[in-house]
């Protein structure tokens, strides 16, 4: 006699979603402290701009995570070959008739305006996980490695010309994807390593491209200001050492939740980039670390979500999304501790940006719907 069927149902990380929530109002608490000063003398008043901005779009953003967290993840795949014409049209575009900021174009206004850079990290991750997994054991091989270059390193280049930091990003999470997939990881580390000793002689290497017309005087000046930023306290050093004066100043606990003296004109843009040394300051060492902390347990969900995956392609979407994160968190703290020359690169769900918090919601929903078809068995 054959035994009574197994109930199956379906898994739905509500651990990731009450992370997901926490860090979304933790970041409009954030965003409030750091920016309140600020909103109020540009906006008649209204030190709750900022935060009122985000939160709206941050909601917004929690809805069409849910409804794309009850969706087939499969039918990404079909679509990976129309995100990548359409990212390369949007990134030519604003290239062209971007709207600059700060000497920069990065944002393109299409009825809405918005940063087509991250939108391009949702497209990198989509199509190297349809590549990898159609191509298979080719992912060692060196036609697979070069379909795999030519998914990501062009459009990596292209962001890069205005926006070096997620250039970095999308460079990144091809990688670990291929890392992730590969069998062979030498290759790999010795391309880490590589890094990292660019990173201890970016002195003398720095000046020797400068001297060959492959570095501008500008980005130069960049790795002058990382290697000493007491030398230029009024130029390039003014805002790593304000922030590094902010986490210096919060001790062990902080000095309390709106508290900070450096958001008062002191920290350039502390609502974005820098929040995470205001972070510091209100809440000391003991509340950096519990953010951290907070990142860490994220980062484990997509591992347990990728290795419970019912397939490859499920889990690479996972992988994509963790390395995105991953590599966003630790560039951020690097900035603003002054660990890696300066880049403009937001704390993932703290900092202020509507486009960067809509897709981080869109790219949650994607990791959702991945959970969502894991089959338990009772």
């Amino acid at each position: 006699m054959p035994g009574p069927k197994k109930k199956v149902r379906r898994f739905y990380d509500y651990s990731l979603l009450f992370v997901i929530v926490f860090l979304t109002i933790f970041g409009l608490v954030m965003i409030y402290s750091a920016s309140s000063y600020t909103a109020q003398i540009k906006f008649k008043g209204n030190s709750a701009y900022f935060m009122t901005r985000q939160g709206m779009i941050a909601l917004g953003g929690f809805v069409i995570m849910v409804i794309i967290s009850k969706m087939d993840y499969h039918w990404y795949a079909r679509f990976s070959g129309l995100a990548i014409l359409v990212s390369w049209v949007l990134m030519i575009a604003v290239s062209i008739i971007g709207e600059e900021v700060n000497g920069k174009k990065r944002w393109l206004k299409i009825g809405v305006k918005f940063q087509p850079t991250e939108l391009v990290k949702i497209t990198v991750i989509i199509a190297m996980a349809a590549l990898i997994t159609r191509i298979g054991k080719d992912v060692d091989r060196p036609a697979g490695i070069v379909r795999a270059v030519l998914i990501t390193l062009p459009l990596a280049g292209i962001v890069a010309m205005n926006n070096l930091s997620s250039g970095i990003i999308i460079a990144g999470i091809g990688f670990v994807m291929m890392f992730v997939a590969s069998k062979r990881k030498l290759p790999y580390a010795l391309c880490v390593l590589s890094a990292v000793l660019v990173m201890a002689f970016a002195g003398p290497i720095g000046n020797g491209l400068e001297a060959i017309g492959l570095l501008k005087p500008y980005q130069l000046s960049r790795i002058h200001v990382w290697l000493d930023p007491e030398a230029y306290p009024d130029t390039g050093g003014f805002q790593v050492l304000q922030g590094l004066y902010a986490i210096g100043s919060g001790g062990l606990f902080g000095k309390g939740l709106g508290e900070s003296i450096q958001k008062l004109g002191f920290v350039p843009e502390a609502q974005n980039d820098m929040i995470f040394s205001i972070i510091c300051e209100e809440l000391g060492l003991f509340g950096a670390i519990l953010v951290i902390y907070i990142f860490v347990f994220m980062i484990y969900r997509f591992m347990l979500i990728a290795s419970n995956a019912p397939d490859l392609f499920g889990a690479l979407i996972v992988v994509g999304v963790m390395a995105h994160i991953a590599i966003q968190v630790v560039l951020n703290i690097a900035v603003v501790t002054n660990t890696i020359p300066n880049t403009g690169i937001t704390l993932p769900f703290i900092s202020y940006g509507g486009t960067s918090v809509l897709f981080l919601m869109v790219e949650m929903g994607m990791v959702l719907s991945v959970s969502n078809q894991i089959k338990l068995e009772k």
